[in-house]
């Protein structure tokens, strides 16, 4: 089967492309400037940008199946303004899907976002929920994925849980987290993702479904940041930011060009979570995935639990 996946040369892109790879699949990998760096090398990249329709129909040409990956970070500010959001994850997802159902590609496989709402709180929310409609208005067969953060080697949530603390309280032990980091997340490991968005291209169980997909662990921003700390023999002692100072501060910073803003403050209030989580659509348990803590390195003898309690 050939598939191609738009973003192959990204974070989860060359996990994916290199578990298809592994499964037999003829692979191309699809960016606006391809590097076959960390793909294996039966993997193919091609040019092609989701924002040009024309650019991608060589790329897309002859796929069977075609994935897209292509985002923005909801993590930090896009260059070009909140405004890149739309134009990336819903007229993007609009010109890959026209170009997959003229060139005969009969699935669609679309990384959404939890949350993912075209009436949702963020310009990153309501545009990946737009990008989900269209998916659905299409005449290809489709399969959404909801994951919360995805973390993982090259990935860029620990660099997140860092970059706050230099925002925030630069130099010095103490951690001043918006709210108290109570907001949680489920993080999930890239690895643990990227078989189950495999199972997604061929399997035809997976047709017409979104899955919201989490890690094994519920973490509030404030237990990431202690372990994140934690692996590297740091200390910090964290204390509560009143939201409305973290506002004023985000609104400020994003104002002269620093990489977060109005978006970033709003997704500080919202949990990353799943009601349900359907990676037991793939055939495995929470308790098959890695944790944040052990990924880390600070699981060990001790248990998560014990692990979290101490942090």
């Amino acid at each position: 089967m050939r598939v191609v996946v738009a973003g192959g040369t990204g974070f989860i892109g060359t996990h994916l492309c290199t578990e298809l790879d592994q499964r037999g699949h003829d692979v191309v990998a699809v960016a606006r400037e391809p590097t076959s760096e960390g793909l294996p090398d039966g993997v193919i990249t091609k040019a092609g940008d989701v924002t040009d329709r024309d650019s991608l129909v060589s790329a897309v040409e002859d796929a069977d199946v075609v994935v897209n990956l292509v985002a923005l970070s909801p993590l930090f500010k896009p260059d070009g303004g909140d405004e890149m959001h739309d134009r990336i994850h819903r007229q993007g997802t609009e010109n890959l899907l026209a170009v997959a159902e003229e060139t005969g590609a009969e699935r669609f496989v679309q990384m959404s976002a939890l949350g993912a709402d075209p009436n949702g709180t963020t310009h990153y929310i309501r545009a990946k929920g737009r990008a989900e409609d269209a998916v659905r208005d299409s005449d290809l067969d489709h399969v959404i994925y909801r994951p919360s953060v995805v973390f993982g080697d090259g990935g860029e949530f620990v660099y997140f849980t860092k970059r706050l603390k230099e925002i925030f309280a630069p130099g010095v032990p103490v951690y001043p987290l918006p709210g108290g980091g109570r907001n949680r997340f489920q993080p999930i490991w890239v690895d643990d993702l990227t078989p189950m968005l495999a199972d997604g291209v061929t399997e035809a169980t997976h047709v017409g479904e979104a899955y919201d997909i989490g890690g094994p662990d519920v973490l509030s921003l404030r237990e990431i940041s202690e372990m994140v700390f934690e692996a590297e023999g740091k200390s910090i002692s964290v204390v509560p930011l009143p939201m409305g100072l973290a506002k004023v501060g985000l609104t400020v910073l994003g104002s002269v060009g620093f990489p977060m803003g109005q978006d970033q403050y709003r997704s500080l209030q919202i949990d990353n979570v799943v009601a349900s989580n359907d990676v037991t659509a793939f055939g495995v348990s929470e308790g098959d995935l890695k944790s944040f803590s052990e990924y880390l390195g600070l699981t060990g003898s001790t248990d998560d639990s014990e692990a979290k309690a101490a942090a």
